[in-house]
């Protein structure tokens, strides 16, 4: 919430977070206050004490619990320790995903599938190689760009496309795209032409 009331674009809050793009649009929204439950809750009022508390270093479900029934929670202990589990899940699934160096085949492939349909894990891996690389991050929007040009047919957007693309990490790609470039533009023109007659 502090980077949305920042104006940073959803896109940036999902790869900085490593969270999907459907729980950060929730989130913005309002629609869903805690990345770690799934359901309506009692812990609903005390998730920023709860949060802080975490923070803080107090990771034990029952002490959790005492502390927050001195703040007026009158939920069970297996509320709060359910919410403690899945939290150092996931924080356990993140750490161990961030310690795994995937190969460059694998990063290929991440960067190159939309992020709604990437897990949690990936996403993880995806931001954190980002954060590290982000020469990696204009590669990927260049990616995306070529495939929404040739979905979209917007053939005008060959040539500037090309021109950036050839100073970036996908230099080799964009060459490959300049030695076929008529074949791409007549693909393009007769995917746009199918498209008009029909």
């Amino acid at each position: 919430m502090a980077l949305v009331g920042d104006a940073v674009p959803l896109k940036e809050i999902v790869r900085r977070t490593g969270h999907s793009r459907k729980l950060v649009r929730q989130v913005s929204r309002g629609e869903s206050t805690d990345v770690f439950r799934t359901r309506q809750s009692t812990l609903d009022a005390h998730l920023l004490f709860l949060d802080a508390q975490w923070s803080g270093g107090c990771r034990n479900g029952a002490e959790l619990w005492h502390r927050l029934q001195g703040q007026g929670f009158q939920g069970s202990l297996r509320v709060v320790s359910e919410w403690t589990t899945r939290r150092r899940r996931a924080e356990k699934a993140t750490n161990q995903q961030l310690q795994k160096v995937p190969s460059a085949r694998t990063i290929s492939r991440l960067m190159t599938t939309a992020r709604d349909n990437l897990s949690k894990a990936d996403t993880v891996t995806i931001a954190a190689i980002e954060a590290r690389i982000p020469t990696l991050v204009e590669a990927r929007m260049l990616v995306e760009s070529f495939q929404t040009m040739v979905r979209k047919k917007l053939v005008a957007d060959l040539d500037p496309w090309i021109a950036t693309a050839s100073l970036s990490l996908i230099g080799s790609f964009a060459s490959g795209i300049i030695r076929d470039k008529a074949a791409v533009r007549a693909a393009m023109q007769q995917k746009a032409a199918r498209t008009a007659a029909q």
